[in-house]
């Protein structure tokens, strides 16, 4: 356990790490080319070193642990490589469903079959070509399942025909996986919620780089917004204006809440500025859940009711992030509603704070770092359990809230 106690001042120049999403899509891409080329700048989390040595190592048995992205991703690309393969993970892993994206690999020619429970890894994969085809998928699962069919489609014996039926959650990730692919040479025609890809040959002319992460960034981001040196500054170097990535949208979304942010050559500057938010705030995270966590807790540290939608995929993240959510801010005086397993409100009603809140983080890298500014609009330090979690997509999180004059004690 961390004991986590701000500075007075924030003031930090921090170089993010690069970005999970992108370094784990062009793994796969980049796999599955005819000339594969360097990818630089490559994250180190735990999710993309999981991803690496699935593809450089020759290893029958590949365990992701709790790397979600990684069981995605690695089920559809082995699916399609010569060999037989037992996919597995933590205890948390295998509770994880993964059936609708099995069922669409089966339908175009894929052989897995479940070691343990219908439905739930371990599985057992039979590598061999697939045949392609078309696949009606529903929009509202994990945008992980598309995007792993997605890059696997050029490979396909008749290419794949995707059409995402109903509402379509966590769309700046697909796109983000269809701009990858085109970065790569391979077209993809999209209209409406159809995807199209015939079969052809990923090739990149020249080395790959990978941006920073702008989800790690949200967090600096609740940082600036919670602080109450009016005169915080924080750069966080390596984050592209014309991102592809969706979370670059959290400029936006805290803008209102007294975040200016500042583009130069060398990343992004956030600042104090007046807060602008209109309450209740009410929000449509269904293109970038990861960013809930973050939000919540700023706003109700700012004491700001809000509505937050779009939320259906958090229950099967690392933990239920709604109840872990709910839980934890509870601790802190405060009492959200979770409605419809999709809806998250707080209306501004509170209960007795615990004295010394002690902060679950539920296996999950996102609660760590979602809770940890609290510590600044306080005054009195956080505790935060397991919080090597923060591995799993930001490692040096740690290290760089020091360089900040963060004191972190272990106990």
């Amino acid at each position: 356990m961390y004991f986590i106690k701000a500075p007075t001042a924030l003031k930090a120049a921090i170089l993010l790490p690069a970005s999970k999403s992108i370094s784990n899509r062009v793994l796969i891409i980049n796999a599955l080319s005819k000339h594969p080329k360097p990818i630089h700048n490559l994250s180190v989390c735990d999710d993309t070193k999981v991803v690496i040595n699935a593809l450089v190592e020759s290893n029958l048995v590949i365990d992701v642990g709790a790397a979600g992205t990684a069981m995605r991703f690695l089920t559809a690309y082995l699916s399609g490589q010569p060999g037989d393969y037992l996919l597995t993970g933590t205890e948390r892993m295998k509770n994880r469903p993964i059936k609708i994206l099995v069922d669409a690999l089966r339908t175009v020619g894929a052989q897995i079959e479940y070691k343990e429970k219908d439905g739930y890894p371990p599985l057992q994969i039979t590598g061999q070509p697939l045949k392609g085809g078309e696949i009606e998928l529903d929009g509202s699962i994990s945008s992980q399942y598309i995007s792993a069919l997605l890059m696997i489609a050029p490979t396909m014996t008749n290419g794949l025909r995707l059409h995402l039926a109903g509402h379509i959650i966590s769309k700046s990730y697909i796109n983000l996986t269809v701009q990858l692919m085109r970065q790569f040479g391979v077209i993809v025609f999209n209209e409406g919620a159809t995807f199209a890809v015939l079969p052809q040959q990923y090739n990149m002319n020249d080395d790959f780089i990978v941006e920073a992460d702008w989800s790690a960034a949200s967090y600096w981001y609740e940082m600036v917004a919670l602080s109450n040196d009016i005169n915080a500054s924080v750069t966080l170097k390596g984050l592209w204006p014309d991102s592809l990535q969706g979370d670059a949208s959290i400029a936006a979304l805290f803008d209102p809440l007294g975040v200016k942010t500042s583009f130069s050559p060398l990343g992004v500057t956030l600042t104090k500025k007046e807060r602008t938010v209109e309450s209740p705030l009410q929000l449509d995270f269904t293109s970038m859940p990861d960013m809930a966590q973050t939000m919540a807790v700023t706003c109700v540290m700012l004491r700001i009711p809000f509505r937050f939608t779009g939320l259906q995929s958090l229950k099967i993240k690392e933990t239920d992030r709604l109840l872990a959510l709910q839980t934890e801010i509870r601790k802190l005086g405060y009492l959200l509603n979770i409605h419809h397993d999709n809806t998250l409100i707080w209306s501004g009603a509170g209960c007795e704070a615990e004295t010394a809140p002690v902060i679950a983080t539920y296996e999950d890298h996102r609660m760590a770092m979602a809770f940890t500014p609290v510590t600044l609009c306080t005054g009195d330090g956080i505790s935060i359990t397991d919080p090597h979690v923060v591995s799993k997509s930001y490692p040096s999180f740690w290290e760089n809230l020091q360089k900040a004059a963060f004191l972190i004690t272990e106990r």
